[in-house]
């Protein structure tokens, strides 16, 4: 069982195609993806949450994690793999 993953991403993001992929590869099956690019209310809600304007915005849990190089560096940390187990 992993902790509920949240990515708000857009369609033409190559660095969300990458955190999604090496979601799959730790084992996530379910992600929850809130397009900002087909919703504009999501983009602000994302910016106000995070402060950052850029995506993929990846939080695990209640833990917001960051973008596509934070997400590797917890990776290669070995810390992404405690974060996604409940």
């Amino acid at each position: 069982m992993t902790n509920k993953v949240v990515v708000y991403s857009k369609e033409t993001c190559p660095y969300c195609v990458m955190a999604k992929k090496l979601l799959a590869q730790k084992g996530v099956t379910e992600i929850s993806e809130i397009r900002i690019d087909l919703n504009p209310e999501q983009r602000d809600e994302m910016i106000a949450i995070t402060g950052r304007m850029t995506v993929p915005q990846i939080f695990i849990g209640e833990t917001h994690v960051g973008g596509f190089d934070d997400l590797s560096a917890l990776n290669r940390s070995g810390k992404l793999d405690e974060l996604l187990a409940i």
